[in-house]
């Protein structure tokens, strides 16, 4: 099962979205979330609520992929998201998301004992490549026990 039907089948709004996972590697994910007249705002594009769940699940999705040899001893949680809107997106988006620090410094932090945090940002982009919102998931990897 690939992280994108791993997701779809375990987040209900990922499925209810229909949303589509793209790229999913430790480097990059890739979602795109389809045009689709249930989920639109006053103005006929994606509501501010869907574009927020879609880069959500990019962020959740590179998470995933960069730390799911973790997983064992670990659980991702989301500690705080910001997310700005800077153009009107209408159509099919896509969000883009990257880690903002290297998996091997988080692991290294896991390794010692501690709860490390880390930023994933994301770039939501319509079909024409203009960026309509950008957005910053901070995660953490819990350890279990």
């Amino acid at each position: 099962m690939t992280i994108g039907e791993m997701l779809a089948a375990t987040v209900p709004m990922a499925r209810t979205l229909n949303l589509d996972f793209v790229e999913t590697t430790p480097e990059k994910a890739v979602v795109r979330l389809p045009d689709q007249s249930d989920y639109h705002n006053h103005v006929g594009g994606p509501h501010a609520g869907a574009m927020f769940t879609l880069g959500e699940s990019a962020s959740g999705a590179i998470v995933l992929a960069a730390f799911g040899e973790q997983l064992s001893r670990a659980v991702p949680l989301a500690v705080s998201a910001e997310i700005a809107y800077r153009k009107l997106a209408m159509g099919p988006v896509t969000a883009t998301a990257t880690l903002g620090r290297p998996a091997a410094d988080v692991v290294a932090e896991l390794d010692a004992g501690r709860r490390p945090e880390f930023p994933v940002a994301i770039a939501i982009q319509r079909a024409d490549g203009a960026v309509t919102g950008e957005m910053t998931v901070v995660w953490t990897l819990r350890p279990n026990g």
